[in-house]
Protein backbone atom coordinates (compact mmCIF):
# COMPACT_ATOMS: atom_id res chain seq x y z
CA UNK A 1 0.00 0.00 0.00
CA UNK A 2 1.35 3.52 -0.88
CA UNK A 3 0.03 6.55 0.39
CA UNK A 4 1.16 10.09 -0.47
CA UNK A 5 0.85 13.02 2.26
CA UNK A 6 0.92 15.78 -0.70
CA UNK A 7 0.39 15.78 -4.27
CA UNK A 8 3.16 17.05 -6.27
CA UNK A 9 2.38 20.08 -8.39
CA UNK A 10 1.91 18.53 -11.58
CA UNK A 11 -0.28 15.18 -10.99
CA UNK A 12 -0.36 14.34 -14.59
CA UNK A 13 3.72 14.41 -14.79
CA UNK A 14 3.82 12.41 -11.78
CA UNK A 15 1.08 9.90 -12.79
CA UNK A 16 3.00 9.49 -15.95
CA UNK A 17 6.41 8.38 -13.93
CA UNK A 18 4.96 6.23 -12.01
CA UNK A 19 3.28 4.59 -14.57
CA UNK A 20 6.40 4.19 -16.38
CA UNK A 21 8.11 3.02 -12.86
CA UNK A 22 9.64 -0.64 -12.04
CA UNK A 23 8.14 -2.35 -9.24
CA UNK A 24 10.77 -4.78 -8.57
CA UNK A 25 13.95 -5.71 -8.10
CA UNK A 26 14.56 -7.46 -11.09
CA UNK A 27 13.07 -4.69 -13.49
CA UNK A 28 14.93 -1.56 -12.19
CA UNK A 29 18.16 -0.95 -14.99
CA UNK A 30 21.31 0.78 -14.13
CA UNK A 31 22.71 1.27 -10.43
CA UNK A 32 24.19 -2.52 -10.56
CA UNK A 33 26.34 -2.19 -7.59
CA UNK A 34 23.45 -0.47 -5.38
CA UNK A 35 20.80 -2.70 -6.47
CA UNK A 36 22.55 -5.98 -5.65
CA UNK A 37 23.80 -4.71 -2.46
CA UNK A 38 19.84 -4.24 -1.91
CA UNK A 39 19.00 -7.04 -2.67
CA UNK A 40 21.26 -8.44 -0.09
CA UNK A 41 20.04 -5.96 2.48
CA UNK A 42 16.69 -6.55 1.77
CA UNK A 43 16.55 -10.80 1.70
CA UNK A 44 18.24 -10.61 5.37
CA UNK A 45 16.17 -8.52 6.98
CA UNK A 46 13.25 -10.80 5.72
CA UNK A 47 15.09 -13.81 6.95
CA UNK A 48 15.52 -12.43 10.26
CA UNK A 49 11.49 -10.64 10.09
CA UNK A 50 13.63 -7.36 11.32
CA UNK A 51 12.81 -3.78 9.71
CA UNK A 52 15.69 -2.55 6.81
CA UNK A 53 18.00 -0.13 8.29
CA UNK A 54 17.68 3.44 7.46
CA UNK A 55 18.47 4.18 3.84
CA UNK A 56 19.48 7.11 2.05
CA UNK A 57 20.04 8.25 -1.69
CA UNK A 58 22.18 11.12 -2.84
CA UNK A 59 22.66 12.42 -6.65
CA UNK A 60 21.54 14.44 -8.92
CA UNK A 61 17.84 14.65 -9.45
CA UNK A 62 15.78 12.14 -11.50
CA UNK A 63 18.24 9.33 -11.50
CA UNK A 64 15.78 6.68 -9.69
CA UNK A 65 16.19 7.43 -6.12
CA UNK A 66 11.98 7.55 -5.38
CA UNK A 67 11.82 4.40 -7.20
CA UNK A 68 14.08 2.67 -5.22
CA UNK A 69 12.12 3.19 -2.05
CA UNK A 70 9.20 2.52 -3.64
CA UNK A 71 10.80 -0.74 -4.84
CA UNK A 72 12.33 -1.42 -1.64
CA UNK A 73 8.55 -1.63 0.25
CA UNK A 74 7.45 -3.29 -2.65
CA UNK A 75 10.46 -5.96 -2.35
CA UNK A 76 10.13 -5.72 1.72
CA UNK A 77 6.04 -6.12 1.50
CA UNK A 78 5.35 -3.36 4.17
CA UNK A 79 3.48 0.12 3.19
CA UNK A 80 5.13 3.18 2.22
CA UNK A 81 4.22 6.57 3.61
CA UNK A 82 5.83 9.26 1.39
CA UNK A 83 5.93 13.32 2.26
CA UNK A 84 9.06 15.75 1.48
CA UNK A 85 11.17 18.30 4.05
CA UNK A 86 9.39 20.95 2.94
CA UNK A 87 5.97 19.68 3.65
CA UNK A 88 7.03 18.51 7.33
CA UNK A 89 6.18 22.36 8.88
CA UNK A 90 5.48 21.32 12.44
CA UNK A 91 7.14 18.50 15.22
CA UNK A 92 3.60 17.43 15.20
CA UNK A 93 3.17 16.71 11.68
CA UNK A 94 6.19 14.28 11.68
CA UNK A 95 4.95 13.01 15.01
CA UNK A 96 1.38 11.98 13.52
CA UNK A 97 3.25 10.06 10.83
CA UNK A 98 5.35 8.33 12.79
CA UNK A 99 2.69 7.39 15.07
CA UNK A 100 0.76 5.75 12.62
CA UNK A 101 3.43 3.84 10.54
CA UNK A 102 2.55 0.06 10.71
CA UNK A 103 5.23 -2.60 12.49
CA UNK A 104 8.15 -2.39 9.34
CA UNK A 105 7.07 0.11 7.30
CA UNK A 106 8.97 2.64 5.03
CA UNK A 107 8.87 6.50 5.50
CA UNK A 108 10.53 7.94 2.78
CA UNK A 109 11.12 11.42 2.92
CA UNK A 110 12.39 13.53 -0.18
CA UNK A 111 14.15 16.63 -0.35
CA UNK A 112 15.43 15.29 3.57
CA UNK A 113 18.24 17.90 3.44
CA UNK A 114 15.16 20.63 3.80
CA UNK A 115 14.18 19.54 7.21
CA UNK A 116 12.90 22.07 9.86
CA UNK A 117 16.13 21.81 12.52
CA UNK A 118 13.32 21.29 15.43
CA UNK A 119 11.95 18.28 13.64
CA UNK A 120 15.58 16.87 12.60
CA UNK A 121 15.88 16.66 16.20
CA UNK A 122 12.88 14.86 16.87
CA UNK A 123 13.95 12.10 14.32
CA UNK A 124 17.28 10.93 16.40
CA UNK A 125 15.57 9.23 18.63
CA UNK A 126 13.01 7.90 16.40
CA UNK A 127 15.95 6.54 14.14
CA UNK A 128 17.63 5.37 17.29
CA UNK A 129 15.18 4.07 19.49
CA UNK A 130 12.20 4.01 18.28
CA UNK A 131 10.69 6.58 20.35
CA UNK A 132 9.19 10.17 20.67
CA UNK A 133 9.64 12.76 23.17
CA UNK A 134 6.64 15.05 23.48
CA UNK A 135 5.97 18.17 25.77
CA UNK A 136 2.62 18.60 26.41
CA UNK A 137 1.63 21.78 28.13
CA UNK A 138 3.52 25.25 29.24
CA UNK A 139 5.20 26.46 31.65
CA UNK A 140 4.85 25.01 35.53
CA UNK A 141 2.91 22.19 34.29
CA UNK A 142 4.29 21.17 31.07
CA UNK A 143 5.37 17.29 30.72
CA UNK A 144 7.08 15.14 28.71
CA UNK A 145 5.53 12.32 27.25
CA UNK A 146 7.43 9.49 25.62
CA UNK A 147 5.40 7.18 22.68
CA UNK A 148 7.00 4.14 21.52
CA UNK A 149 6.83 3.70 18.30
CA UNK A 150 6.42 0.74 15.65
CA UNK A 151 10.04 -0.15 14.04
CA UNK A 152 10.35 1.11 10.96
CA UNK A 153 12.67 2.62 8.13
CA UNK A 154 13.19 5.57 6.86
CA UNK A 155 14.31 6.18 3.64
CA UNK A 156 15.54 9.59 2.68
CA UNK A 157 16.45 11.16 -0.74
CA UNK A 158 18.95 14.75 -1.48
CA UNK A 159 19.87 16.01 -4.24
CA UNK A 160 22.73 18.07 -2.11
CA UNK A 161 24.21 15.60 0.87
CA UNK A 162 26.32 18.20 1.82
CA UNK A 163 23.36 20.49 3.27
CA UNK A 164 22.70 17.28 5.56
CA UNK A 165 24.17 17.41 9.76
CA UNK A 166 26.65 15.11 10.54
CA UNK A 167 24.44 13.77 13.15
CA UNK A 168 21.24 13.03 10.68
CA UNK A 169 23.67 11.17 8.11
CA UNK A 170 25.16 8.95 11.17
CA UNK A 171 21.47 8.08 12.17
CA UNK A 172 21.86 5.77 8.12
CA UNK A 173 22.66 2.63 7.89
CA UNK A 174 22.72 2.34 4.09
CA UNK A 175 24.14 5.60 1.83
CA UNK A 176 23.76 5.37 -1.54
CA UNK A 177 24.84 7.56 -4.16
CA UNK A 178 23.41 7.23 -7.52
CA UNK A 179 25.22 8.10 -10.38
CA UNK A 180 24.27 8.76 -14.55
CA UNK A 181 23.48 6.41 -16.37
CA UNK A 182 24.79 4.99 -19.39
CA UNK A 183 23.81 5.35 -22.80
CA UNK A 184 23.26 1.30 -23.47
CA UNK A 185 20.98 1.42 -19.86
CA UNK A 186 19.00 4.48 -20.83
CA UNK A 187 18.29 2.78 -24.36
CA UNK A 188 16.76 -0.24 -22.43
CA UNK A 189 14.67 1.87 -20.36
CA UNK A 190 13.07 4.00 -23.28
CA UNK A 191 12.63 0.90 -24.63
CA UNK A 192 10.91 -0.82 -21.62
CA UNK A 193 8.96 2.47 -21.09
CA UNK A 194 7.77 2.16 -25.04
CA UNK A 195 6.04 -1.29 -24.35
CA UNK A 196 4.41 -0.02 -21.69
CA UNK A 197 3.34 2.98 -23.56
CA UNK A 198 2.43 0.40 -26.42
CA UNK A 199 4.65 2.45 -29.23
CA UNK A 200 6.71 1.09 -31.35
CA UNK A 201 9.99 2.31 -31.29
CA UNK A 202 13.38 0.72 -33.15
CA UNK A 203 16.79 0.24 -31.15
CA UNK A 204 17.93 3.10 -33.04
CA UNK A 205 15.24 5.59 -32.47
CA UNK A 206 15.81 4.05 -28.62
CA UNK A 207 19.52 5.66 -29.15
CA UNK A 208 18.49 8.77 -30.62
CA UNK A 209 16.95 9.46 -27.70
CA UNK A 210 19.06 8.27 -25.22
CA UNK A 211 22.05 9.87 -26.42
CA UNK A 212 20.26 13.37 -25.85
CA UNK A 213 19.14 12.23 -21.92
CA UNK A 214 21.52 13.59 -19.93
CA UNK A 215 22.28 10.42 -18.37
CA UNK A 216 18.53 10.41 -16.75
CA UNK A 217 16.13 8.15 -16.68
CA UNK A 218 13.44 10.41 -16.24
CA UNK A 219 14.87 12.94 -18.85
CA UNK A 220 14.82 9.56 -20.69
CA UNK A 221 11.03 8.88 -20.25
CA UNK A 222 9.79 12.86 -21.01
CA UNK A 223 11.84 12.80 -24.06
CA UNK A 224 10.16 9.60 -25.41
CA UNK A 225 6.72 11.09 -24.14
CA UNK A 226 7.72 14.08 -26.37
CA UNK A 227 8.51 12.46 -29.27
CA UNK A 228 5.12 10.09 -29.47
CA UNK A 229 3.64 13.21 -29.42
CA UNK A 230 5.40 14.46 -32.44
CA UNK A 231 5.05 10.44 -34.27
CA UNK A 232 1.27 10.82 -33.32
CA UNK A 233 0.83 13.96 -34.88
CA UNK A 234 2.52 13.20 -38.12
CA UNK A 235 1.05 9.36 -38.39
CA UNK A 236 3.96 8.02 -38.03
CA UNK A 237 3.42 4.59 -36.70
CA UNK A 238 7.53 3.39 -36.06
CA UNK A 239 9.30 6.03 -33.81
CA UNK A 240 12.84 5.15 -35.81
CA UNK A 241 16.21 7.27 -35.63
CA UNK A 242 15.02 9.79 -38.57
CA UNK A 243 11.46 10.28 -36.60
CA UNK A 244 13.08 10.56 -33.07
CA UNK A 245 15.88 13.08 -34.52
CA UNK A 246 13.45 15.50 -36.06
CA UNK A 247 11.15 15.61 -32.78
CA UNK A 248 13.98 16.28 -31.18
CA UNK A 249 15.75 18.75 -32.96
CA UNK A 250 12.41 20.76 -33.07
CA UNK A 251 12.51 20.39 -29.60
CA UNK A 252 15.62 22.72 -29.29
CA UNK A 253 17.59 19.68 -27.72
CA UNK A 254 21.18 18.67 -29.57
CA UNK A 255 23.18 15.66 -29.54
CA UNK A 256 24.97 16.58 -25.96
CA UNK A 257 21.23 16.42 -24.47
CA UNK A 258 21.40 20.79 -24.05
CA UNK A 259 18.93 22.29 -24.06
CA UNK A 260 18.23 26.14 -23.99
CA UNK A 261 19.54 26.25 -20.66
CA UNK A 262 22.51 24.89 -21.26
CA UNK A 263 23.37 26.82 -24.06
CA UNK A 264 23.01 29.70 -22.09
CA UNK A 265 24.89 28.60 -19.14
CA UNK A 266 27.88 27.77 -21.37
CA UNK A 267 27.28 30.82 -23.92
CA UNK A 268 27.29 33.48 -20.21
CA UNK A 269 30.41 31.48 -19.34
CA UNK A 270 32.44 31.71 -22.83
CA UNK A 271 31.24 35.00 -24.35
CA UNK A 272 29.29 37.38 -21.58
CA UNK A 273 32.54 36.70 -19.20
CA UNK A 274 35.15 36.12 -21.92
CA UNK A 275 36.26 33.04 -20.19
CA UNK A 276 36.85 34.47 -17.38
CA UNK A 277 35.94 33.14 -13.49
CA UNK A 278 32.51 33.65 -13.07
CA UNK A 279 30.07 33.24 -9.40
CA UNK A 280 26.96 31.09 -9.61
CA UNK A 281 24.79 34.13 -8.79
CA UNK A 282 25.82 35.84 -11.96
CA UNK A 283 25.22 33.02 -14.37
CA UNK A 284 21.62 32.69 -12.33
CA UNK A 285 20.80 36.18 -13.01
CA UNK A 286 22.82 36.37 -16.96
CA UNK A 287 20.01 32.78 -17.85
CA UNK A 288 17.20 34.13 -15.64
CA UNK A 289 17.65 30.75 -13.63
CA UNK A 290 17.25 29.95 -9.62
CA UNK A 291 21.06 29.00 -8.58
CA UNK A 292 19.96 25.92 -6.52
CA UNK A 293 18.49 24.93 -10.07
CA UNK A 294 21.50 25.32 -12.01
CA UNK A 295 23.87 24.03 -9.12
CA UNK A 296 21.32 20.60 -8.62
CA UNK A 297 20.17 19.84 -12.22
CA UNK A 298 22.23 21.74 -14.99
CA UNK A 299 26.10 22.30 -13.50
CA UNK A 300 26.73 18.76 -12.33
CA UNK A 301 26.36 17.19 -16.25
CA UNK A 302 28.00 20.02 -17.81
CA UNK A 303 31.16 19.49 -15.33
CA UNK A 304 30.76 15.66 -15.72
CA UNK A 305 31.07 15.78 -19.60
CA UNK A 306 33.57 18.16 -19.79
CA UNK A 307 32.15 21.53 -20.01
CA UNK A 308 32.49 23.43 -17.24
CA UNK A 309 34.67 23.43 -14.34
CA UNK A 310 34.73 24.61 -10.67
CA UNK A 311 37.48 26.80 -9.66
CA UNK A 312 38.38 28.88 -6.32
CA UNK A 313 37.67 31.97 -8.10
CA UNK A 314 34.33 30.50 -9.89
CA UNK A 315 32.93 28.63 -12.73
CA UNK A 316 35.25 28.24 -15.62
CA UNK A 317 34.54 27.19 -19.31
CA UNK A 318 36.64 24.67 -20.17
CA UNK A 319 38.85 24.09 -23.97
CA UNK A 320 35.37 22.01 -24.53
CA UNK A 321 32.91 24.30 -24.27
CA UNK A 322 35.25 26.89 -26.23
CA UNK A 323 35.22 24.54 -29.34
CA UNK A 324 31.06 23.76 -29.16
CA UNK A 325 30.77 27.50 -29.49
CA UNK A 326 33.75 27.67 -32.43
CA UNK A 327 35.43 30.54 -30.52
CA UNK A 328 39.29 30.08 -28.48
CA UNK A 329 40.31 30.07 -25.21
CA UNK A 330 41.67 33.46 -24.20
CA UNK A 331 45.15 33.50 -23.45
CA UNK A 332 44.84 33.74 -19.46
CA UNK A 333 43.02 30.33 -19.48
CA UNK A 334 45.53 28.43 -21.92
CA UNK A 335 47.02 27.64 -18.97
CA UNK A 336 43.70 25.54 -17.34
CA UNK A 337 43.83 23.52 -20.43
CA UNK A 338 47.66 22.24 -20.43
Amino acid sequence: MTERLLPTANEDERAFEEGLRPRRLTEYVGQTRIVENLRVYIKAALMRSEHLDHALFHGPPGLGKTTLAYIMAEELGVPIRCTTGPALEKTGDLAAILTNLEERAVLFIDEIHRLHPAIEEMLYPALEDFHLDLIIGQGPSARNVRLILKKFTLIGATTRIGLLTSPLQSRFGIIERLGYYSFKELSSIIQRSARILAVEVTSEGAEEIAIRARGTPRIANRLLRRVRDFATVSGTALIDRKAAHEALERLGIDRNGFDEIDMKILETVVRTFSGKPVGLKSIAVAVGENPDTIEDVYEPYLIQNGFLSRTPKGRVATEKAFKYFGALPPKTQVGLFD
